[in-house]
């Protein structure tokens, strides 16, 4: 211990830097992470509660409820509008590991999810995962359907650049439940976390990311063909990663993971 702490001594002097610099401090503060436990405990027991309810529920004030609501992309349900469907013949129930595990590096969490466009009246269906610590969507796939092979692709891509993760959240769709899909997890040694069925703000970092990714592509019937939209997506998703400033790191996931590899600089000896 103490020889790294002496060539982390080293290493500040030769760079003229600070010490401190060389140790990452996580943009995303970890009293928002419990904060925002807290929040989705107290939405499993009352699902309709907005912030002011939450807040006082929690006797807190309702500005940082409604700042750490809006970072992780966490909605309460409402009546109109979306109606969340709770998911039928779960046979295992696996435990949103999220409540209890804070990200700390890059890959240690992936979550998975996937949405739908709609061009020229037929569905087109995009599956991602995304790096939980960096924001970054590490894994994609596009279909017309959404089987096992659609979540399965994206998985498959995002292990093709990226070392595994620890923990793999979802929700409790049936792509997720499918038992091909939870062996390949079991296999490849990664954990799985989901969702607790009917509570889908529990994997609302996809959700936010769609909001933000459908408003950046645009009308998809603008295209020609559907070569020109998956086109987009992909530009869409590239910009994303690169340029975009993200609200909860104030810069591009790119930006933020070549940040934090630049923070954890060591000697190998």
């Amino acid at each position: 211990m103490k020889d790294s702490e002496s060539s982390k001594t080293l290493v500040s002097e030769h760079l003229s830097v600070s010490r401190g610099s060389l140790y990452y401090r996580p943009k995303i503060p970890e009293r928002n992470w419990q904060l925002k436990c807290q929040i989705e405990t107290v939405l499993r027991d009352y699902p309709s509660y907005g912030s002011r309810r939450i807040a006082q529920h929690l006797h807190v004030n309702r500005k940082p409820i409604k700042r750490v609501m809006g970072i992780f992309g966490i909605k309460a349900y409402r009546r109109s509008g979306l109606k969340w469907k709770r998911t039928k013949n779960i046979k295992v129930e696996y435990p949103n590991l999220l409540l209890s595990t804070y990200p700390v590096y890059p890959h240690h969490i992936w979550t998975s999810d996937f949405t739908h466009l709609v061009f020229k009246g037929k569905n087109i269906y995009i599956g991602t995962v995304m790096d939980i610590f960096t924001r970054k969507i590490v894994g994609l796939s596009v279909l017309t359907t959404h089987t096992v092979q659609l979540v399965m692709t994206a998985l498959m891509d995002a292990l093709q650049n990226h070392p595994r993760p620890a923990i793999y959240h979802s929700d409790n769709g049936s792509e997720y439940n499918s038992q091909v899909y939870k062996q390949a997890l079991e296999t490849l040694g990664m954990a799985i976390s989901r969702s607790k069925p009917g509570c889908p703000w529990e994997n609302g970092y996809q959700e936010s990311f769609y909001g933000k990714f459908k408003v950046d592509l645009g009308d998809p019937n603008r295209f020609n063909s559907l070569g020109e939209l998956l086109f987009a997506v992909y530009q869409t998703i590239y910009k994303y990663n690169t340029y975009r400033i993200h609200s909860a790191l104030k810069m591009s996931p790119n930006a933020f993971a070549l940040s934090f590899k630049k923070a954890t600089i060591s000697i190998q000896d």
